[in-house]
């Protein structure tokens, strides 16, 4: 990709531990996505284009939903996540699904589709009202645009009982905040598909609740994963101790408080693309 990429700049990178954290959390999400898109109306035999697809877990997702008789074509920048993405569409027996490298705002047009998903994509885009709209020009009049994103606002409010917890999830969202992320951008979802010239989408937040440990231990993945741009942005983990034992030490504290822990909000939204006028 060039310089001008608008999606150059993804904080979490794209080592083998950020592969494994995205798959441990598309298992965690997946309910909610494929509700989101079932009420979008995605279903059997649709050609479905999924942005930013990763290592292939919405792909997969959709793949299923579309049947045998539908396609599913996920587009990634990013070659190794490709690489894993097709390797593990092969291992699901998956004959439906495809991969294009390629910029988000630069995917052949050749042939219309009858849905654009995404989750985490729009988040990390420098202009995700203009990509909204490159993107729906490539789907049918008729189609659908189906997005999850974020909120870390409600994820902020719910850990501030737990210290160290609230200081890793503090600490995460000035990273991406400061790394160029949008990290609110599920509040603002209605207002592009409108400017996108889409009708009013229909809109729902859910929140993911939990006290097991491998839930709570995400955040120290995701740490990890944006320990670079930590750095990079001139932050700091020393207020959260020896980094190598902060899971044992968040899983005391959630232990400790006899409570749940938060996911960030996901907001789904989806709209329909408005048929071509009747002459």
């Amino acid at each position: 990709m060039t310089a001008s990429d608008p999606t150059r700049h993804y904080s979490l990178g794209y080592t083998d531990a950020e592969h494994e954290r995205l798959i441990w959390q598309a298992s965690r999400l997946a309910p909610l996505t494929a509700r989101l898109f079932l009420e979008a109306g995605i279903g059997r035999g649709q050609r479905v284009l999924d942005l930013g697809s990763g290592v292939g877990d919405v792909a997969m997702l959709v793949a299923r939903m579309v049947g045998p008789s539908g396609e599913v074509v996920g587009v990634e920048r990013d070659s190794r996540s490709i690489a894993r993405a097709r390797a593990r569409t092969t291992e699901a027996g998956l004959r439906n699904v495809s991969f294009i490298q390629s910029d988000v705002t630069e995917i052949p047009g050749d042939k219309p589709f009858d849905a654009a998903v995404g989750r985490f994509i729009l988040e990390f885009v420098s202009d995700p009202l203009a990509t909204l709209a490159t993107v729906c020009r490539l789907v049918r009049p008729g189609g659908v645009l189906a997005f999850h994103e974020p909120c870390y606002g409600p994820f902020l409010l719910l850990s501030a009982h737990l210290p160290l917890w609230s200081a890793s999830a503090s600490l995460i969202h000035q990273t991406l905040l400061r790394s160029g992320a949008h990290t609110e951008i599920g509040l603002e979802l209605h207002r592009f598909f409108l400017e996108a010239g889409l009708p009013g989408p229909a809109v729902h937040m859910e929140i993911l609740l939990d006290s097991k440990p491998d839930f709570g231990r995400w955040t120290y993945d995701l740490l990890c994963s944006l320990r670079p741009q930590i750095q990079q942005q001139n932050l700091s983990l020393e207020h959260l101790g020896d980094l190598g034992t902060l899971p044992e030490r968040l899983r005391a504290e959630i232990d400790a408080s006899k409570t749940v822990v938060p996911f960030v909000a996901l907001v789904g939204a989806w709209s329909r693309k408005p048929a071509v006028p009747s002459s």
